[in-house]
Parts: structure tokens; sequence; C-alpha cells
């Protein structure tokens, strides 16, 4: 099991911006397809955007053009660039990683945006 630790989350206004972090305690990281999740209450969770190794990326339609995913393998970390957001983007974000049938998960990192 990989252990996956996010950052980044805060409060910003409509129209602002926020780079999540998740960094990976993995000696395999650039095998791993990598996720951004996110959940609000009362919703199901969802993916919001992942990357594989090769560096493909996808993205949930309500974030195409303002979410950006990117992954460093020589810092095992990957990053969720947010722009333009909206209040239905607030949630918790969770960073997931993925190889074979074995996924991880970290905690959460909390993003509100509020006038």
């Amino acid at each position: 099991q990989v252990q996956l630790v996010e950052s980044g989350g805060g409060l910003v206004q409509p129209g602002g911006s926020l780079r999540l972090s998740c960094a990976a305690s993995t000696s395999f990281f650039d095998l791993y397809t990598m996720g951004w999740y996110r959940q609000a209450p009362g919703k199901q969770r969802e993916l919001v955007a992942a990357i594989t190794g090769g560096g493909s990326t996808n993205y949930v339609d309500s974030v195409k053009g303002r979410f950006t995913i990117s992954r460093d393998n020589a810092k095992n970390t990957v990053y969720l660039q947010m722009n333009n957001l909206k209040p239905e983007d607030a949630a918790v974000y969770s960073c997931n990683a993925r190889v074979g049938s074995i996924t991880s998960w970290g905690q959460g990192t909390q993003v509100t945006v509020s006038s």
C-alpha cells in the first residue's frame, strides 16, 4: 500500500484558483495511475482527473478547461491546478493511486468556494 498525503486545500472565492499536491511514498511511482477524486456532502464521490504513468489524462466534463492534472515522477508528486473555481467545485478532494488491482487513498483536503 502507498501512503498519500494531500495539501493545498482551503477557502477561495468564486473565480479564484488553488493548486493541490499529493505526495506518494513508493519506489514505483512512475508505474501508478494517479487520480483526484472529490466528494461533496450528500453526493457520490466522483473522479475529477486522472493521469497514467505514460502521461495520458482525462477529466470529468465539468472541469475541462479549468483544471489541469500533472505529475512529477522525480518528486513522487501529482498536482491538480484548479482555476476559475465555482461553488459546485467545493468538496473534499482525495488523491488516489492505482496499480493493477491495488488502490490507495489519501486522507483528503477540503476545498471551499464561497464569497
